[in-house]
């Protein structure tokens, strides 16, 4: 008799639309510290206002002018980075006990798939050891952060797709001074945001070993 395959474990994706950086935070953080051991996993998609967010390590020399916009002292891994309209935004709320993997494969996890997507679409992309995110030719397209608690992640990627790119001046990105920044606008992809995610979700999801189920709305 034929072995019945095992269904893949469910990872809800939640669709946030825009939402302001602090409420957003701590509601990652309060889904993290009352989840049990067979709460399921979630992706969270969501689209900030303008906003700087500096994290646990950042140093405030790399924040050169950022004039209107806020910044926000977080708890993710990594320096400053900018948020805003147009950027994709996916948190990673997953039981790496569950994903049987660790930190750094998460990373690498998020890395491929970007660079997937954009392979798909002729472009070629690819990540640093010296600097998580993706880069095409030099330039940075996708920032990385993370905070593990209980075993558990949260916060995520952040893919520039249309999102005004000046703000980026206004700090050294990750830390990096004179680092250079590009979308998937600026590189002549077409498809738009809501495209790009529901893609980028399908292939975290398929690297991670779950089967994507919409989440109810809130």
């Amino acid at each position: 008799m034929a072995k019945t395959a095992t269904p893949a474990r469910p990872l809800f994706i939640r669709q946030l639309g825009r939402r302001d950086y602090l409420p957003t935070w701590q509601a990652m953080r309060d889904f993290t510290d009352r989840r049990g051991d067979r709460t399921p996993s979630e992706l969270w998609v969501v689209e900030h206002p303008p906003v700087f967010t500096q994290g646990q390590a950042g140093k405030p020399e790399h924040l050169l002018s950022p004039g209107e916009i806020p910044v926000i002292q977080t708890d993710r891994g990594g320096q400053v980075t900018y948020h805003g309209p147009g950027q994709l935004v996916i948190y990673l709320l997953i039981s790496l006990r569950e994903a049987g993997i660790g930190i750094r494969r998460l990373v690498s996890v998020m890395e491929d798939a970007i660079i997937e997507l954009l392979a798909a679409r002729g472009i070629s992309a690819v990540a640093r050891a010296d600097a998580p995110g993706v880069y095409v030719a030099g330039s940075k397209i996708a920032s990385l952060g993370l905070r593990v608690r209980r075993g558990c992640t949260y916060h995520g990627l952040a893919l520039n797709v249309s999102n005004d790119l000046e703000p980026f001046r206004r700090v050294n990105p990750c830390g990096h001074a004179g680092l250079e920044v590009t979308s998937t606008e600026l590189l002549g992809i077409r498809d738009d945001q809501a495209a790009l995610a529901g893609e980028l979700v399908k292939r975290l999801a398929a690297r991670l070993g779950y089967q994507p189920v919409p989440a109810e709305p809130e």
